[in-house]
């Protein structure tokens, strides 16, 4: 597919900017892309109180972001795994404009996940926030290379 419109990902991430390391091999993958598909990296506040409060807060705040016209993908470990090339169709074979929300620690309150079109789980494993993100940035990078048969992705 190629895209002659704008596209938008916005990435919703709850906690502290990305460490230096971290960041650099962030933006590696995301200057790889073209001008018309921007990559939009928000990064929220830990919420304060019990996990519960927290929660909450954070939710809000996710929210607040969100508008009607984003496709949601929220990465919970509740969510159904999927391939490379899956995550290409849900990400690339509309054009249509996509939130992905990494919640907090706690995760993200009931109206978030309801809101979610699609619930993914990267993996059993829990991984950390700083890599979850290195990991997205890449399988989103990977997932556009499969939607225009560039063969970065092998299959």
């Amino acid at each position: 597919m190629v895209y002659t419109t704008l596209m938008t990902i916005k990435i919703i991430t709850i906690g502290n900017k990305s460490s230096p390391p971290h960041q650099s091999i962030i933006d590696e993958y995301m200057k790889r892309f073209p001008r018309n598909i921007s990559i939009d990296w928000q990064c929220l506040k830990h919420g304060s109180g019990t996990p519960s409060n927290s929660k909450q807060q954070e939710s809000e705040s996710i929210l607040n972001l969100l508008s009607e016209k984003y496709k949601v993908i929220l990465l919970d470990e509740i969510g159904k795994q999927m391939s490379s090339p899956q995550l290409s169709k849900k990400l690339f074979g509309t054009n249509q404009d996509v939130c992905i929300i990494i919640g907090g620690a706690y995760g993200v309150s009931e109206t978030v996940l309801k809101r979610a079109d699609t619930v993914w789980s990267l993996s059993d494993l829990v991984f950390p926030h700083q890599l979850v993100r290195v990991i997205l940035a890449e399988q989103i990078y990977r997932a556009y290379t499969i939607s225009i048969n560039h063969p970065y992705h092998h299959s």
